[in-house]
Formats: C-alpha cells, structure tokens, sequence
C-alpha cells in the first residue's frame, strides 16, 4: 500500500513539474491563447476589408456607374457639357501666404 501512495506522490509531481515548467507549459497556453485571439481580431477586419473589395469588384464589372464615380472622384474628370466650378474658401484669401 505505502509503494501505492509513493508511486502516486511520484506521478504527481511529475505531472506537477510538466504543467508548470516542461513543454508546453500552462504560461505558454496562455501566451499562445491571447496571440490567437489577437489574430483571429485580425482576421476579422482583414474579412471584412476583402468583403467590401468584391463588392466592389462586383459593381465595377456590372455597370458604369461606379467607374464614372471613381474617375470623378480620383481622376478629377468632368462628364462632357458639364461645368465643373471650384469652391475658394474665404478663410484661405485672408490669411497672407507665407513661406
């Protein structure tokens, strides 16, 4: 009975010693659990991000439109009979230009 006891104290303490300080040890469970959760974030937003580029994508095929407003709005571009008129604040004229 007493081996019995010793043999499980031994196991014990084995058990003990590779939870707290061997491979894979409970500290490194928790270090690799926040690093998970970090970049499942991430991949969320990355996710996201791709989603809204194949809509993107998708209206960019199927219409026009959307490449009209992209030129419009990066490109500067100006449909043909139209007038384009740019808008001077007066804050800018009043403060003197200064190099």
């Amino acid at each position: 009975m007493k081996q019995l006891i010793l043999l499980m104290i031994a196991l014990l303490a084995v058990l003990q010693y590779r939870l707290w300080q061997g491979d894979n040890n409970f500290s490194e469970y928790v270090v690799l659990q926040t690093q998970i959760e970090a970049q499942q974030q991430s991949n969320e937003k990355l996710v996201a991000r791709n989603q809204i580029l194949k809509e993107e994508i998708i209206d960019l095929q199927s219409g026009t439109e959307a490449i009209e407003e992209r030129a419009r709005n990066e490109l500067g571009m100006v449909k043909e009979g139209e007038t384009f008129y740019r808008v001077i604040s007066t804050e800018s004229r009043e403060q003197p230009f200064n190099q």
